[in-house]
Protein backbone atom coordinates (compact mmCIF):
# COMPACT_ATOMS: atom_id res chain seq x y z
CA UNK A 1 0.00 0.00 0.00
CA UNK A 2 1.06 3.31 -0.97
CA UNK A 3 0.36 6.72 0.52
CA UNK A 4 1.68 9.77 1.54
CA UNK A 5 1.92 10.30 5.19
CA UNK A 6 2.15 14.07 6.41
CA UNK A 7 4.38 14.25 9.46
CA UNK A 8 4.30 17.28 11.87
CA UNK A 9 6.57 17.60 14.69
CA UNK A 10 8.69 20.71 15.77
CA UNK A 11 11.14 18.20 17.21
CA UNK A 12 13.34 17.18 14.65
CA UNK A 13 14.47 13.47 16.64
CA UNK A 14 10.36 12.69 16.67
CA UNK A 15 10.16 13.84 12.70
CA UNK A 16 12.98 11.43 12.04
CA UNK A 17 11.89 8.67 13.70
CA UNK A 18 8.41 7.96 12.10
CA UNK A 19 10.15 9.02 8.84
CA UNK A 20 12.20 5.83 8.98
CA UNK A 21 9.45 3.79 10.42
CA UNK A 22 6.96 4.92 7.57
CA UNK A 23 9.62 4.79 4.99
CA UNK A 24 10.25 1.34 5.83
CA UNK A 25 6.70 0.57 4.77
CA UNK A 26 7.22 1.87 1.50
CA UNK A 27 4.87 5.16 2.07
CA UNK A 28 6.12 8.36 0.83
CA UNK A 29 6.48 11.33 3.39
CA UNK A 30 6.73 14.44 3.97
CA UNK A 31 7.50 16.87 6.67
CA UNK A 32 6.43 20.59 8.57
CA UNK A 33 7.87 21.91 12.01
CA UNK A 34 4.85 23.98 12.64
CA UNK A 35 1.43 24.13 12.07
CA UNK A 36 1.30 27.00 9.43
CA UNK A 37 3.95 24.76 6.93
CA UNK A 38 1.37 21.53 7.73
CA UNK A 39 -1.89 23.87 6.55
CA UNK A 40 0.23 24.74 3.62
CA UNK A 41 1.21 21.36 2.82
CA UNK A 42 -2.03 19.98 2.99
CA UNK A 43 -3.66 22.67 0.55
CA UNK A 44 -0.90 22.43 -1.72
CA UNK A 45 -0.08 19.16 -2.33
CA UNK A 46 -1.80 15.65 -2.26
CA UNK A 47 -1.31 14.05 0.99
CA UNK A 48 -3.41 10.96 2.21
CA UNK A 49 -2.50 10.71 6.19
CA UNK A 50 -1.46 13.60 8.61
CA UNK A 51 0.64 12.18 11.71
CA UNK A 52 0.19 15.72 13.82
CA UNK A 53 2.09 16.14 17.29
CA UNK A 54 -0.54 17.90 19.98
CA UNK A 55 1.99 19.93 21.93
CA UNK A 56 4.25 22.59 19.12
CA UNK A 57 4.60 26.00 19.62
CA UNK A 58 2.79 29.01 18.37
CA UNK A 59 0.11 26.64 16.85
CA UNK A 60 -0.68 23.92 18.97
CA UNK A 61 -2.04 20.56 16.66
CA UNK A 62 -5.67 20.89 17.83
CA UNK A 63 -5.69 24.05 16.13
CA UNK A 64 -4.12 22.52 12.97
CA UNK A 65 -6.56 20.18 12.87
CA UNK A 66 -9.54 22.16 13.57
CA UNK A 67 -8.46 24.59 10.97
CA UNK A 68 -7.50 21.31 8.27
CA UNK A 69 -11.28 20.10 9.18
CA UNK A 70 -12.51 23.32 8.69
CA UNK A 71 -11.76 23.55 4.92
CA UNK A 72 -13.88 22.35 2.53
CA UNK A 73 -10.68 21.25 0.66
CA UNK A 74 -8.96 19.75 3.06
CA UNK A 75 -11.39 18.18 5.49
CA UNK A 76 -11.31 14.80 4.10
CA UNK A 77 -8.26 14.16 4.86
CA UNK A 78 -7.53 11.66 7.79
CA UNK A 79 -5.60 13.01 10.62
CA UNK A 80 -3.94 11.12 13.88
CA UNK A 81 -2.74 13.29 16.69
CA UNK A 82 0.02 12.21 18.40
CA UNK A 83 0.72 13.44 22.04
CA UNK A 84 3.21 12.62 24.92
CA UNK A 85 -0.03 12.50 27.39
CA UNK A 86 -2.10 9.58 28.17
CA UNK A 87 -4.91 11.75 29.46
CA UNK A 88 -8.38 10.70 28.65
CA UNK A 89 -9.62 14.94 28.36
CA UNK A 90 -6.29 15.44 25.35
CA UNK A 91 -7.93 12.22 23.21
CA UNK A 92 -11.50 13.78 23.49
CA UNK A 93 -10.19 16.75 22.81
CA UNK A 94 -8.76 15.70 19.89
CA UNK A 95 -11.82 14.14 18.37
CA UNK A 96 -13.88 16.98 19.48
CA UNK A 97 -11.31 18.45 16.94
CA UNK A 98 -12.08 16.45 13.87
CA UNK A 99 -9.27 14.09 14.41
CA UNK A 100 -9.71 10.72 12.95
CA UNK A 101 -7.72 8.76 15.52
CA UNK A 102 -5.45 9.67 19.02
CA UNK A 103 -2.01 8.06 20.09
CA UNK A 104 0.25 8.06 22.42
CA UNK A 105 4.14 7.90 22.70
CA UNK A 106 5.96 6.29 22.17
CA UNK A 107 4.16 4.92 19.45
CA UNK A 108 3.86 1.33 19.19
CA UNK A 109 4.79 0.21 15.75
CA UNK A 110 1.81 -2.34 15.20
CA UNK A 111 -0.35 0.29 16.27
CA UNK A 112 0.92 2.89 14.06
CA UNK A 113 1.10 0.94 11.36
CA UNK A 114 -2.60 -0.20 11.18
CA UNK A 115 -4.28 2.81 11.97
CA UNK A 116 -2.39 4.23 9.03
CA UNK A 117 -3.11 1.44 6.60
CA UNK A 118 -6.48 1.86 7.59
CA UNK A 119 -7.22 5.58 7.27
CA UNK A 120 -5.54 5.49 3.81
CA UNK A 121 -7.75 2.28 2.61
CA UNK A 122 -10.85 5.25 3.74
CA UNK A 123 -9.14 8.38 2.08
CA UNK A 124 -8.80 5.88 -1.42
CA UNK A 125 -12.88 6.04 -1.14
CA UNK A 126 -13.15 9.88 -0.38
CA UNK A 127 -10.45 10.47 -3.28
CA UNK A 128 -12.47 8.26 -5.59
CA UNK A 129 -15.42 10.16 -4.90
CA UNK A 130 -14.06 13.43 -5.17
CA UNK A 131 -12.82 12.82 -8.15
CA UNK A 132 -15.77 12.19 -10.05
CA UNK A 133 -16.85 15.38 -8.44
CA UNK A 134 -14.20 17.22 -10.30
CA UNK A 135 -15.47 16.60 -13.02
CA UNK A 136 -18.88 18.91 -12.09
CA UNK A 137 -16.22 21.28 -11.45
CA UNK A 138 -15.30 21.26 -14.73
CA UNK A 139 -18.94 21.31 -16.06
CA UNK A 140 -19.28 24.63 -13.64
CA UNK A 141 -21.52 23.39 -11.21
CA UNK A 142 -18.95 22.84 -8.47
CA UNK A 143 -21.33 24.73 -6.11
CA UNK A 144 -23.69 21.64 -5.80
CA UNK A 145 -21.22 19.92 -4.36
CA UNK A 146 -19.23 22.30 -2.21
CA UNK A 147 -22.59 22.01 -0.17
CA UNK A 148 -21.56 21.91 3.62
CA UNK A 149 -23.75 19.32 5.96
CA UNK A 150 -25.63 21.71 8.27
CA UNK A 151 -24.09 21.61 11.81
CA UNK A 152 -27.17 20.26 13.42
CA UNK A 153 -27.85 16.86 12.03
CA UNK A 154 -30.38 13.92 12.72
CA UNK A 155 -29.08 11.90 15.50
CA UNK A 156 -27.74 8.74 14.14
CA UNK A 157 -29.03 5.10 13.75
CA UNK A 158 -26.56 2.98 15.49
CA UNK A 159 -26.29 -1.03 15.84
CA UNK A 160 -24.89 -2.54 18.72
CA UNK A 161 -23.94 -6.19 18.48
CA UNK A 162 -23.31 -7.76 21.74
CA UNK A 163 -24.66 -11.25 23.93
CA UNK A 164 -24.02 -9.73 27.23
CA UNK A 165 -26.88 -7.81 29.06
CA UNK A 166 -24.70 -5.63 31.21
CA UNK A 167 -21.90 -4.12 28.65
CA UNK A 168 -25.49 -3.50 26.27
CA UNK A 169 -26.88 -1.49 29.10
CA UNK A 170 -23.86 0.75 29.48
CA UNK A 171 -23.39 1.66 26.07
CA UNK A 172 -27.22 2.52 26.23
CA UNK A 173 -26.64 4.92 28.59
CA UNK A 174 -24.07 6.38 27.67
CA UNK A 175 -25.51 6.99 24.41
CA UNK A 176 -29.36 7.89 25.46
CA UNK A 177 -28.80 11.32 24.24
CA UNK A 178 -26.68 11.00 21.40
CA UNK A 179 -28.22 8.06 19.24
CA UNK A 180 -30.93 5.90 18.38
CA UNK A 181 -29.24 2.30 19.45
CA UNK A 182 -30.86 -0.63 18.20
CA UNK A 183 -29.41 -3.67 20.36
CA UNK A 184 -28.90 -7.47 19.09
CA UNK A 185 -27.58 -10.50 20.97
CA UNK A 186 -26.71 -12.52 18.91
CA UNK A 187 -24.23 -11.61 16.00
CA UNK A 188 -26.15 -13.55 12.73
CA UNK A 189 -29.15 -11.60 13.92
CA UNK A 190 -26.87 -8.88 14.14
CA UNK A 191 -25.46 -9.74 10.69
CA UNK A 192 -29.06 -9.46 8.86
CA UNK A 193 -30.02 -6.54 11.30
CA UNK A 194 -27.30 -4.62 9.77
CA UNK A 195 -28.32 -5.33 6.00
CA UNK A 196 -32.16 -4.76 6.60
CA UNK A 197 -31.97 -0.90 8.14
CA UNK A 198 -29.87 2.33 7.43
CA UNK A 199 -27.50 2.15 10.13
CA UNK A 200 -24.94 5.30 10.20
CA UNK A 201 -22.54 2.76 12.37
CA UNK A 202 -21.96 -0.55 13.98
CA UNK A 203 -20.51 -1.35 17.33
CA UNK A 204 -19.42 -5.14 17.49
CA UNK A 205 -18.05 -6.46 20.97
CA UNK A 206 -14.97 -8.82 21.01
CA UNK A 207 -16.64 -10.45 23.97
CA UNK A 208 -18.84 -13.61 22.12
CA UNK A 209 -18.60 -17.16 23.86
CA UNK A 210 -18.95 -19.18 20.96
CA UNK A 211 -18.36 -16.45 17.76
CA UNK A 212 -15.76 -14.94 15.99
CA UNK A 213 -16.57 -11.22 16.00
CA UNK A 214 -14.14 -10.86 12.88
CA UNK A 215 -16.17 -12.99 10.75
CA UNK A 216 -19.06 -10.99 11.59
CA UNK A 217 -16.68 -7.85 10.73
CA UNK A 218 -15.70 -9.39 7.40
CA UNK A 219 -19.23 -10.36 6.38
CA UNK A 220 -20.50 -6.92 7.00
CA UNK A 221 -17.87 -5.21 4.61
CA UNK A 222 -18.24 -8.26 1.78
CA UNK A 223 -21.97 -7.31 1.34
CA UNK A 224 -22.98 -4.23 -0.61
CA UNK A 225 -25.48 -2.67 1.07
CA UNK A 226 -22.84 -2.42 4.34
CA UNK A 227 -19.95 -2.26 2.35
CA UNK A 228 -19.39 1.59 3.75
CA UNK A 229 -20.89 0.98 7.03
CA UNK A 230 -18.60 2.05 9.69
CA UNK A 231 -17.77 -0.31 12.29
CA UNK A 232 -16.62 0.14 15.66
CA UNK A 233 -15.08 -2.51 17.38
CA UNK A 234 -15.44 -2.95 21.47
CA UNK A 235 -12.23 -5.00 22.58
CA UNK A 236 -10.56 -5.92 26.29
CA UNK A 237 -7.30 -5.38 27.12
CA UNK A 238 -4.70 -7.90 25.73
CA UNK A 239 -6.51 -8.04 22.34
CA UNK A 240 -4.34 -6.00 20.59
CA UNK A 241 -3.69 -8.96 17.86
CA UNK A 242 -7.24 -9.07 17.19
CA UNK A 243 -7.47 -4.89 17.25
CA UNK A 244 -5.02 -4.93 14.81
CA UNK A 245 -6.45 -7.91 12.74
CA UNK A 246 -9.81 -6.30 12.41
CA UNK A 247 -8.35 -2.80 11.18
CA UNK A 248 -6.42 -4.88 8.34
CA UNK A 249 -10.22 -6.62 7.30
CA UNK A 250 -11.56 -2.85 7.10
CA UNK A 251 -12.79 -1.55 10.37
CA UNK A 252 -12.85 1.54 11.14
CA UNK A 253 -12.22 2.43 14.98
CA UNK A 254 -11.88 0.24 18.18
CA UNK A 255 -12.53 1.27 21.80
CA UNK A 256 -10.92 -0.74 24.92
CA UNK A 257 -12.93 -1.44 27.74
CA UNK A 258 -13.50 0.02 30.31
CA UNK A 259 -15.32 2.26 27.58
CA UNK A 260 -15.00 6.07 28.26
CA UNK A 261 -18.51 7.22 27.15
CA UNK A 262 -17.10 10.96 26.25
CA UNK A 263 -14.76 8.67 23.75
CA UNK A 264 -17.31 6.72 22.94
CA UNK A 265 -19.33 9.87 21.95
CA UNK A 266 -16.81 11.64 20.07
CA UNK A 267 -15.69 8.56 18.00
CA UNK A 268 -19.00 7.75 17.13
CA UNK A 269 -19.64 11.48 16.11
CA UNK A 270 -16.21 11.02 14.06
CA UNK A 271 -17.40 8.16 12.04
CA UNK A 272 -20.72 9.15 11.33
CA UNK A 273 -19.51 12.41 10.36
CA UNK A 274 -17.29 11.17 7.80
CA UNK A 275 -19.88 8.66 6.52
CA UNK A 276 -22.31 11.33 5.80
CA UNK A 277 -19.32 13.27 3.82
CA UNK A 278 -19.38 10.46 1.95
CA UNK A 279 -22.87 9.69 1.46
CA UNK A 280 -23.48 13.04 0.42
CA UNK A 281 -20.95 13.17 -2.14
CA UNK A 282 -21.99 9.97 -3.73
CA UNK A 283 -25.54 11.18 -4.12
CA UNK A 284 -24.40 14.88 -4.73
CA UNK A 285 -21.66 13.40 -7.93
CA UNK A 286 -25.02 10.98 -9.07
CA UNK A 287 -27.22 13.68 -9.08
CA UNK A 288 -25.56 16.62 -10.19
CA UNK A 289 -24.00 14.89 -13.07
CA UNK A 290 -27.60 13.53 -14.15
CA UNK A 291 -29.13 16.96 -14.11
CA UNK A 292 -25.73 19.31 -15.46
CA UNK A 293 -24.84 16.93 -18.51
CA UNK A 294 -27.97 15.08 -19.97
CA UNK A 295 -30.31 16.75 -22.26
CA UNK A 296 -33.70 16.61 -20.54
CA UNK A 297 -35.70 16.34 -23.78
CA UNK A 298 -33.65 13.90 -25.54
CA UNK A 299 -31.75 11.85 -22.61
CA UNK A 300 -28.14 12.36 -24.86
CA UNK A 301 -25.63 14.72 -23.30
CA UNK A 302 -25.56 18.18 -23.56
CA UNK A 303 -23.26 20.44 -24.96
CA UNK A 304 -21.83 21.09 -21.37
CA UNK A 305 -20.48 17.54 -21.46
CA UNK A 306 -19.21 17.71 -24.54
CA UNK A 307 -17.14 20.84 -24.27
CA UNK A 308 -15.99 19.21 -21.07
CA UNK A 309 -14.96 15.69 -22.42
CA UNK A 310 -13.91 15.81 -26.27
CA UNK A 311 -10.71 17.29 -24.69
CA UNK A 312 -10.21 14.25 -22.84
CA UNK A 313 -10.82 11.90 -26.20
CA UNK A 314 -9.04 14.35 -28.46
CA UNK A 315 -5.66 14.72 -25.62
CA UNK A 316 -5.95 10.61 -25.26
CA UNK A 317 -6.38 9.67 -29.30
CA UNK A 318 -3.26 12.37 -30.04
CA UNK A 319 -0.88 10.41 -27.36
CA UNK A 320 -2.33 7.23 -28.30
CA UNK A 321 -1.38 7.90 -32.28
CA UNK A 322 -5.01 6.19 -32.72
CA UNK A 323 -7.80 8.21 -34.63
CA UNK A 324 -10.39 10.13 -34.08
CA UNK A 325 -13.41 11.40 -36.10
CA UNK A 326 -16.61 13.77 -35.44
CA UNK A 327 -19.56 14.23 -36.72
CA UNK A 328 -22.13 17.21 -36.74
CA UNK A 329 -25.76 16.60 -37.76
CA UNK A 330 -28.69 19.23 -38.24
CA UNK A 331 -32.27 18.29 -38.91
CA UNK A 332 -33.19 19.96 -42.73
CA UNK A 333 -35.94 22.70 -42.11
CA UNK A 334 -36.75 22.08 -38.45
CA UNK A 335 -38.52 25.45 -38.68
CA UNK A 336 -41.15 24.08 -40.35
CA UNK A 337 -41.64 21.80 -38.58
CA UNK A 338 -42.17 24.11 -35.05
CA UNK A 339 -43.77 26.38 -37.58
CA UNK A 340 -46.40 23.75 -38.52
CA UNK A 341 -46.66 21.49 -36.09
CA UNK A 342 -46.02 23.09 -32.70
CA UNK A 343 -43.52 22.89 -30.24
CA UNK A 344 -44.64 19.48 -28.98
CA UNK A 345 -44.45 18.08 -32.85
CA UNK A 346 -40.92 19.20 -33.21
CA UNK A 347 -39.85 17.74 -29.63
CA UNK A 348 -41.26 14.60 -30.56
CA UNK A 349 -38.95 14.55 -34.02
CA UNK A 350 -36.08 15.49 -31.98
CA UNK A 351 -36.75 12.84 -29.17
CA UNK A 352 -37.40 10.04 -32.22
CA UNK A 353 -34.08 11.48 -34.06
CA UNK A 354 -32.21 11.13 -30.47
CA UNK A 355 -33.27 7.86 -30.36
CA UNK A 356 -32.34 6.32 -33.78
CA UNK A 357 -28.73 8.42 -33.64
CA UNK A 358 -28.52 6.63 -30.12
CA UNK A 359 -29.28 3.00 -32.15
CA UNK A 360 -26.91 3.85 -35.11
CA UNK A 361 -24.05 4.56 -33.11
CA UNK A 362 -21.36 2.63 -30.45
CA UNK A 363 -21.56 2.51 -27.04
CA UNK A 364 -18.14 4.24 -26.74
CA UNK A 365 -19.34 6.61 -29.03
CA UNK A 366 -20.09 10.28 -27.61
CA UNK A 367 -23.76 11.35 -28.79
CA UNK A 368 -24.93 14.81 -27.52
CA UNK A 369 -27.36 17.18 -28.35
CA UNK A 370 -25.43 20.28 -29.49
CA UNK A 371 -28.10 22.77 -29.38
CA UNK A 372 -31.33 23.40 -31.02
CA UNK A 373 -31.62 20.69 -34.27
CA UNK A 374 -27.78 19.62 -34.06
CA UNK A 375 -26.19 17.04 -32.79
CA UNK A 376 -22.79 15.91 -32.14
CA UNK A 377 -21.50 12.41 -32.49
CA UNK A 378 -17.70 11.59 -31.27
CA UNK A 379 -16.37 8.50 -32.63
CA UNK A 380 -13.17 7.08 -30.79
CA UNK A 381 -10.75 4.62 -32.47
CA UNK A 382 -12.47 5.81 -36.07
CA UNK A 383 -10.84 6.98 -39.25
CA UNK A 384 -12.20 9.30 -41.79
CA UNK A 385 -13.24 6.47 -43.95
CA UNK A 386 -15.05 4.83 -41.62
CA UNK A 387 -16.56 7.57 -39.71
CA UNK A 388 -17.81 9.02 -43.27
CA UNK A 389 -19.75 5.44 -43.80
CA UNK A 390 -21.60 5.88 -40.42
CA UNK A 391 -22.54 9.45 -40.94
CA UNK A 392 -24.26 7.88 -43.99
CA UNK A 393 -26.08 4.99 -42.66
CA UNK A 394 -27.65 7.90 -40.16
CA UNK A 395 -29.11 10.05 -43.27
CA UNK A 396 -30.19 6.63 -44.76
CA UNK A 397 -32.27 5.95 -42.01
CA UNK A 398 -33.52 9.02 -41.15
CA UNK A 399 -34.72 9.64 -44.18
CA UNK A 400 -35.83 5.74 -45.36
CA UNK A 401 -38.84 5.85 -42.11
CA UNK A 402 -41.11 8.58 -41.49
CA UNK A 403 -41.25 10.34 -38.14
CA UNK A 404 -44.58 10.39 -35.67
CA UNK A 405 -46.01 13.43 -35.08
CA UNK A 406 -48.22 13.79 -31.75
CA UNK A 407 -51.01 11.43 -30.87
CA UNK A 408 -52.58 11.36 -33.81
CA UNK A 409 -49.45 9.45 -35.20
CA UNK A 410 -49.37 11.61 -37.99
CA UNK A 411 -46.22 10.72 -40.45
CA UNK A 412 -43.47 12.98 -41.58
CA UNK A 413 -40.88 12.53 -43.61
CA UNK A 414 -37.59 14.36 -42.29
CA UNK A 415 -34.03 14.26 -43.69
CA UNK A 416 -30.74 15.47 -41.89
CA UNK A 417 -27.21 17.06 -43.12
CA UNK A 418 -24.15 15.64 -42.09
CA UNK A 419 -20.81 17.17 -41.55
CA UNK A 420 -17.64 14.93 -40.83
CA UNK A 421 -14.02 15.47 -39.67
CA UNK A 422 -11.45 13.57 -38.41
CA UNK A 423 -7.62 13.90 -36.57
CA UNK A 424 -5.21 15.59 -38.82
CA UNK A 425 -1.52 13.91 -36.90
CA UNK A 426 0.56 16.90 -35.84
CA UNK A 427 -1.62 20.15 -37.07
CA UNK A 428 -4.73 19.92 -35.42
CA UNK A 429 -6.53 20.68 -32.18
CA UNK A 430 -10.28 20.61 -30.73
CA UNK A 431 -11.01 23.68 -32.32
CA UNK A 432 -10.27 23.07 -35.90
CA UNK A 433 -11.85 19.15 -35.68
CA UNK A 434 -14.99 20.89 -35.07
CA UNK A 435 -14.27 24.02 -37.53
CA UNK A 436 -13.83 21.37 -40.45
CA UNK A 437 -17.01 19.40 -39.43
CA UNK A 438 -19.17 22.75 -39.34
CA UNK A 439 -17.41 23.87 -42.40
CA UNK A 440 -18.70 19.83 -44.12
CA UNK A 441 -22.24 20.50 -42.24
CA UNK A 442 -22.44 24.03 -43.88
CA UNK A 443 -21.57 22.48 -47.84
CA UNK A 444 -23.70 19.58 -46.61
CA UNK A 445 -27.02 22.26 -46.24
CA UNK A 446 -25.82 24.70 -49.28
CA UNK A 447 -25.12 21.91 -51.34
CA UNK A 448 -28.77 20.89 -51.40
CA UNK A 449 -29.64 19.01 -48.12
CA UNK A 450 -30.20 15.31 -46.93
CA UNK A 451 -26.56 14.56 -47.64
CA UNK A 452 -23.11 13.85 -46.01
CA UNK A 453 -20.24 15.87 -46.63
CA UNK A 454 -16.66 14.79 -45.08
CA UNK A 455 -14.06 17.82 -44.50
CA UNK A 456 -10.67 15.84 -44.84
CA UNK A 457 -9.00 19.28 -44.45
Amino acid sequence: MTARILVVDDVPANVKLLEVRLLAEYFEVLTASNGEDAIETCENGKVDVVLLDVMMPGMDGFEVCRRLKGDPATAHIPVVMITALDQGSDRIRGLEAGADDFLTKPVNDLQLMTRVKSLVRLKTLTDELRLRAATTRDIGIEELLSRRLPEEQAVPKVLLIDERPSSCDRIARHLRDHAVLEVVNDPQAGFFEAAAAPYECVLISTAFSSYDPLRLCSQIRSLDRTRFLPIILLANVGEEERIIRGLELGINDYLMRPVDPHELIARLRTQVKRKRYNDQLRASVTETIEMAVIDGLTGLHNRRYLDSHLNTLFDRAVSRRRPLSLMITDLDRFKSINDTYGHDGGDDVLREFARRLRKNVRGIDLACRFGGEEFVVVMPDTDAMIAEKVAERIRAEIERHPFEIGSSGQLLNVTVSVGVSSILRGVDSVEQLMKRADLALYEAKTGGRNRVVAKAA
